[in-house]
């Protein structure tokens, strides 16, 4: 259930919270659709459904689990070949059930939640380092994945109406 965000508490509240709402709301857009409609392509797009839900349970365990804390990958992640695949988490979501789907999302989520409520802050660094050898901070991991998980949600919400007609927030 989406719940708005609070409009006065603690940065890290407030973080938290707006990450949950953008959660809830790409969950949403994949309630009561089977597979195939998951698996729905839309021209001229090779977005789907189901490829959204599976980057965001990888973005959510590679960024908060592997990056920030440190937690080896989990499957199915580290067996893949990212070199020679990619997409990888796009292409093979097609042919995974809904319910697998959004319970590896919404667990990667818990997962995320887990490793905020044990860090010292939000000014507590990561254990690995960006691309150039700078860590980050817990508040600069939560916007990131705010930004990324409400890019994904408006694709989602477009692919949704193309579907079956359903719009909303």
């Amino acid at each position: 259930m989406r719940i708005e965000p609070e409009p006065n508490c603690a940065e890290l509240v407030m973080l938290a919270q707006y990450l949950d709402y953008q959660r809830e709301t790409l969950l949403s857009k994949t309630d009561g659709l089977t597979r195939e409609q998951l698996a729905r392509k839309h021209s001229p797009s090779e977005l789907t459904l189901a490829g959204l839900l599976n980057h965001l349970a990888l973005v959510e365990e590679d960024w908060m689990e592997v990056r920030f804390a440190g937690l080896p990958d989990r499957e199915p992640w580290a067996s893949v070949d990212w070199d020679d695949d990619p997409n990888w988490e796009f292409r093979t979501a097609a042919l995974l059930d809904p319910v697998l789907l959004r319970s590896r999302y919404r667990d990667a989520c818990d997962r995320s939640r887990a490793v905020v409520s044990k860090s010292t802050g939000l000014d507590q660094l990561s254990v690995k380092t960006l691309g150039d050898g700078r860590n980050f901070s817990l508040r600069w991991v939560l916007l990131h994945l705010v930004e990324e998980t409400a890019r994904h949600a408006g694709h989602a919400d477009f692919l949704r109406e193309a579907i079956d007609g359903t719009v909303g927030e």
